[in-house]
């Protein structure tokens, strides 16, 4: 595991406040750090959901696969996340408290103007996709729809919510900090349908998002334009590292049977017309027409 950057807060707490700040380059390792560990959490986390979900494979020997990968215990599958939830949680919190300090001892806020470039580069675990992946890992192996914890990080809670008004997945730290993410389409305005998560960090259904990237469903985003923008902030180039958010998709399944059901029909009908259209305008080509 990635080393927690709380030990640098030790410093600041000890009152070696020109040592830790007195440089320039405190910003720029704050950054490779955040970067490391960013990478570290998304990439322990997709190998989780990759065991859950092995490429090719029958579910029912996916799920033997993963099994036997820990020992056959469950328990063991949801602890390593929780624990996975324990390491992005405190050392996203110790980078807030570093740069939080940093601008009251020099009463400036240049801090919190960096806090926002990380937020800006997606350097923040709190606006990862991988986060909501692993809790909706934990709810699907678990079969509990919300979790009330102190063992690991004092106080850590979730809960998932299918309201008249909107559903979403809310998740509050240390008994404060409330972080919610709706899990509602921006294009369709309804719960995401096989959803996929933008760079920029923003969540769309597949048959949405490849609307708005004008790329065929059978294609995927990996063919979509460099220049195609993202429907709700307008960054380009947010398509091609998009992530298939594969646990929060079988989440909602299992949750919206009936509903799910007739979206994959009404999803199968427009595959059929952009393929019938495709094969049509390629037909035409061939014969100069």
């Amino acid at each position: 595991m990635a080393e927690p950057v709380g030990h640098m807060y030790q410093g600041i707490e000890k009152g070696d406040h020109d040592v830790t700040f007195g440089c320039d380059w405190m910003f720029t390792e704050l950054t490779l750090v955040s970067s490391k560990m960013v990478d570290y959490f998304s990439l322990t986390v997709e190998h989780l959901v990759h065991l859950h979900f092995t490429s090719g494979m029958p579910r029912f020997l996916s799920c033997l696969l993963m099994f036997h990968c820990f020992k056959n215990d469950q328990e063991q599958v949801i602890q390593k996340g929780l624990r996975l939830i324990q390491f992005g949680v405190m050392n996203a919190f110790a980078f807030r408290k570093i740069l939080k300090k940093y601008d009251k001892v020099h009463e400036s806020s240049n801090g919190a103007n960096f806090k926002s470039r990380l937020q800006a580069k997606r350097l923040d675990i709190f606006q990862s996709p991988w986060l909501i992946e692993l809790v909706a890992l934990y709810i699907n192996l678990s079969g509990s729809d919300s979790l009330i914890s102190d063992e690991l990080i004092g106080l850590l809670s979730f809960n998932l919510n299918f309201t008249s008004e909107g559903s979403s997945l809310t998740l509050i730290l240390l008994g404060y900090e409330k972080l919610e993410y709706s899990l509602i389409c921006p294009i369709c305005l309804d719960i995401v349908f096989q959803p996929y998560a933008l760079s920029c960090g923003h969540i769309f259904c597949k048959p949405c998002t490849c609307l708005a990237a004008n790329v065929l469903i059978t294609e995927g985003l990996k063919y979509a334009s460099l220049d195609s923008k993202c429907p709700v902030c307008r960054q380009s180039g947010v398509y091609n590292k998009s992530v298939c958010m594969s646990e929060l998709g079988f989440l909602l399944q299992q949750r919206r049977k009936q509903e799910f059901k007739e979206r994959l029909v009404e999803e199968r009908k427009v595959i059929l017309k952009q393929a019938k259209e495709y094969w049509e305008l390629q037909t035409s080509s061939m014969m100069g027409l």
